[in-house]
């Protein structure tokens, strides 16, 4: 099961050939092993164990690109944009898998490409350029816009979520005030670019709402955004005897919460916390009773293969009696 790692983790998984030949490895031994794909070149004299790569989400992957780009240049490095800079911020990609590293020049209006790095002329204020463990990236809320404009909205609406997740939730709940302020910042910034995908943006950052813990609950509210739900509840709050619970969604007019369930729930270690994939189960069928006898609503549930297109979440939705607007 893919896994996630940081700045500190990719920069360990990353050798160089110096550090393989002094593992005894010859020049020859190195070719076959990445001819064999039992190694990764990962960028030049960066390489990295394939076992490593290939448990790694589209995330991990190319943060190690990104750090071995680092690892390459001159101090201080380049400024990282887009993609690159939303790695370092710890924003999902969604099912986007960058094929290059993406870097800024200021001052200037087209784009190079070299030795898997793009480089992007484009105007930066000194307040769009932070540091993260040594790297300089785009910031927070800039890379946010960036990547709303330039990717799939599902993709877009994932990396906005997690941004104002960042900034303005604690928990389940979100300070509606400062939510509200971070958008309005982030449109008023939109306000002052004309790229391409710019109206799409605007449209994203309306709907961003930090509350979505994983980017396939901002998929499914992108689709449902597409088939016309604008009521849906967010985050539900549910006490119950001696504990609470939260569900992802939930659809008054059919008396059902919605949850959206990704294998990674069940397998990926970073979330089961040490439990096993029946102790989890159990855990749900248990909340779901409880919430069931609390309230008196059904429970809906779905995962990544019925959010892939809108027309699949809507004979989900139509399979759990939960009907579309109007």
């Amino acid at each position: 099961m893919p896994s996630r790692i940081g700045v500190l983790e990719a920069s360990r998984f990353l050798r160089t050939r110096d550090e393989l030949v002094a593992d005894g490895l010859s020049d020859r031994d190195i070719r076959r092993l990445v001819e064999d794909e039992d190694l990764v070149r990962v960028r030049r004299n960066r390489y990295v164990d394939a076992l490593i790569w290939n448990r790694l989400w589209n995330e991990g992957r190319h943060l190690l690109q990104v750090v071995a780009t680092q690892l390459n240049c001159d101090p201080p490095g380049p400024v990282f944009c887009g993609p690159s800079a939303a790695v370092l911020h710890g924003l999902p990609l969604y099912r986007h898998a960058p094929e290059k590293v993406h870097a800024v020049i200021m001052g200037r209006r087209h784009g190079r490409s070299r030795a898997g790095l793009m480089w992007h002329f484009v105007d930066a204020a000194a307040g769009d350029i932070v540091e993260i463990d040594g790297f300089r990236c785009t910031s927070l809320e800039r890379t946010a816009l960036d990547l709303a404009t330039a990717l799939r909205p599902e993709a877009g609406l994932s990396a906005v979520d997690a941004a104002l997740r960042s900034v303005a939730v604690r928990g389940h709940v979100q300070d509606e005030d400062a939510a509200q302020r971070w958008r309005a910042d982030l449109l008023q910034h939109a306000a002052s670019r004309h790229d391409r995908g710019i109206r799409r943006a605007r449209e994203i950052i309306d709907l961003a709402d930090g509350r979505a813990q994983l980017p396939g609950e901002s998929v499914s509210r992108w689709r449902m955004h597409q088939l016309g739900y604008r009521d849906v509840l967010l985050q539900v709050h549910i006490p119950c005897p001696g504990e609470e619970f939260w569900m992802d969604f939930g659809f008054p007019r059919a008396r059902c919460f919605g949850e959206f369930d990704g294998e990674g729930k069940y397998v990926d270690p970073a979330l089961t916390s040490g439990r096993s994939t029946s102790e989890i189960v159990l855990a749900e069928k248990r909340r779901e009773d409880l919430v069931r006898g609390v309230t008196g609503w059904r429970t809906a549930r779905w995962g990544h293969e019925h959010i892939r297109t809108p027309d699949a979440l809507a004979a989900r939705l139509a399979a759990f009696r939960i009907p579309p607007p109007g």
